[in-house]
């Protein structure tokens, strides 16, 4: 039976033990969408500057996301937000809006590989939009990966924004699609 509950302050030894020493996937440790470019900017910062980063994000109540947990292992993570927090989502040319003010974005998962294809993803995904829910967020947005391409299966790490399917069965619904391995979409909160 997996549990789901929302990421606390004294959660940073979970998040260490759940991402281990690759800091979930080469190094992120969850930073990618709060670092606003690419290139230089982000090689400078994987690893343990992305590690120091998230740990005083997470210790200080600055980082949002839920965890998921088989007994008391940790097995899986979703990070959300709100869009505003997550600077480089305006620097992906697939993703720039001009109504995000308000805009809660789901935007990131791992899934500990022995609980991948199991269900966790879409058990995270509903605890995120239940907490997003008790901080009243009303618009709820995401940038889920087709899980093929070029008629071939995606590996893990390139489907860490979460497959398409989940957030079609959680009735988030497409917006734009300006590249076809980027689409965007979004749910609104009643």
């Amino acid at each position: 039976m997996i549990a789901v509950r929302e990421l606390g302050t004294g959660d940073w030894p979970i998040i260490e033990t759940l991402f281990g020493a690759r800091g979930a996937c080469g190094g992120c440790w969850c930073m990618s969408w709060r670092i606003p470019h690419g290139g230089k900017m982000w090689r400078e910062a994987v690893g343990e500057p992305n590690r120091k980063s998230f740990r005083k994000l997470v210790t200080g109540g600055k980082a949002h996301g839920v965890l998921a947990f088989d007994g008391k292992n940790p097995v899986g993570w979703c990070a959300f937000g709100l869009r505003t927090e997550f600077p480089r989502t305006e620097t992906v040319k697939a993703f720039r809006r001009d109504d995000i003010a308000g805009v809660w974005s789901i935007n990131c998962f791992y899934i500990e590989r022995h609980y991948r294809n199991s269900g966790v993803s879409e058990l995270l995904l509903a605890g995120a939009v239940k907490a997003i829910k008790k901080y009243k967020g009303k618009l709820i947005e995401a940038y889920p990966t087709p899980l093929t391409r070029d008629g071939k299966q995606l590996p893990a790490a390139f489907a860490y924004t979460g497959p398409e399917v989940i957030f079609e069965r959680a009735g988030f619904k497409e917006v734009q699609r300006l590249s076809a391995s980027r689409p965007l979409y979004r749910l609104v909160v009643r």
